[in-house]
């Protein structure tokens, strides 16, 4: 083999291992990637099979229902859908009801399974989604049963 061979195959095998090492990087973030959805996007049938997502919406008023130990079943809603959601663990000092909450974890037949729950930090806190998904263009909120909610908390 001349230099200039030697040369050619070291920079061949260096862009072959290149390309391998991006394929797995890329496919390793691909499975670590968590969607954001909201129940009405999951009623819709755009839930990804078997996939961790992060679900955004409001508490809905009178559905906080608190089992054994520190199971607590509470639903989740926009102006369209709800959805009921299953927490084993402690809450947030924020949570409440008719407030904003991300809770990331996977659904088990038509009841969303989370293993963390987030509450909004302050009034100005939404995901972008939900914001988008509940507000009309003058800001307010665009469905009857969050109007009285109107943002202060």
């Amino acid at each position: 083999m001349t230099k200039r061979q030697k040369r050619m195959a070291a920079v061949l095998l260096l862009l072959a291992g290149l390309s391998v090492a991006a394929v797995l990087g890329f496919t390793a973030f691909s499975k670590n990637m968590m969607y954001f959805q909201t129940p009405s996007d999951i009623a819709g049938g755009k839930l990804p099979e078997g996939a961790r997502i992060r679900l955004g919406g409001l508490v809905e008023k009178g559905s906080v229902q608190r089992g054994e130990g520190l199971v607590v079943n509470f639903s989740v809603a926009d102006c369209d859908a709800n959805l009921p959601v299953r927490y084993e663990g402690i809450l947030p000092d924020l949570f409440r009801e008719g407030q904003g909450v991300v809770a990331m974890g996977h659904m088990d037949g038509k009841t969303f399974v989370a293993d963390e729950v987030l509450a909004k930090h302050d009034e100005n806190y939404m995901p972008p989604e939900l914001a988008e998904k509940l507000t009309t263009p003058d800001g307010k909120h665009s469905c009857a049963q969050f109007k009285s909610m109107g943002g202060s908390t």
